[in-house]
């Protein structure tokens, strides 16, 4: 399953309500290191069925960038249950993205 994508009408539904955990790749179109770890994200979303992978464009969800406080992409957030439980800031690698699952 590819990474879906999150607007504000679909968050709640989306990630909020999820059962499973929820990594969000927070990035930008104009965004290199975000070019960089998006298919990473991708593979990611294909190989881990038990996480449902979403992204974040934040210059169409500004709105959403901000109630997350993201002021550097790309930023990654994971949540479970309706909370923050880990986060990170710039490019990754895919390791170090799985580790903070």
């Amino acid at each position: 399953m590819s990474a879906l994508n999150i607007t504000k009408q679909n968050f709640q539904e989306e990630v909020l309500n999820s059962d499973k955990k929820v990594l969000i790749d927070f990035w930008a179109a104009w965004c290199g290191p975000c070019r960089r770890v998006s298919p990473v994200i991708e593979e990611i979303a294909e190989e881990r069925p038990d996480v449902k992978v979403c992204k974040v464009n934040v210059d169409e969800q500004q709105e959403l960038a901000a109630e997350f406080q993201i002021m550097s992409i790309p930023a990654l957030v994971v949540m479970e249950h309706g909370k923050i439980v880990n986060q990170s800031v710039g490019a990754r690698p895919k390791a170090q993205i799985l580790d903070l699952l």
